[in-house]
C-alpha cells in the first residue's frame, strides 16, 4: 500500500487508507534519518504534569551493600 503527499494550501497532506483506523485524534509527526515519516499518537508527558508530580513521590534512595549513598530527586 502506498500514498502520495498532495498539496493543500501551504501544506502537504497524506490520505489515510480506509483499512487503517486511527485510534487517536491528534498525532506527533517525526521524520527519520532516511526520509521515513512516523505518526505517533500525542500523549501527555506525566513528568511535566503538575498534578501527577504533586501526587507522586519521585525521590529515589540508592543503596549499595546495604548502605545509602545518596538521594535522587527529579526536577
Amino acid at each position: 500500500m502506498s500514498v502520495k503527499a498532495r498539496k493543500v494550501g501551504n501544506s502537504k497532506v497524506f490520505t489515510i487508507p480506509q483499512n487503517i483506523k486511527p485510534t487517536d485524534g491528534e498525532y506527533e509527526v517525526f521524520q527519520g534519518r532516511h526520509g521515513s515519516i512516523v505518526f505517533s499518537p500525542k500523549k501527555t508527558n506525566i513528568f511535566k504534569d503538575k498534578k501527577f508530580l504533586k501526587e507522586h513521590n519521585l525521590k529515589q534512595k540508592e543503596e549499595f551493600n546495604d548502605e545509602s549513598i545518596g538521594e535522587e530527586e527529579i526536577d
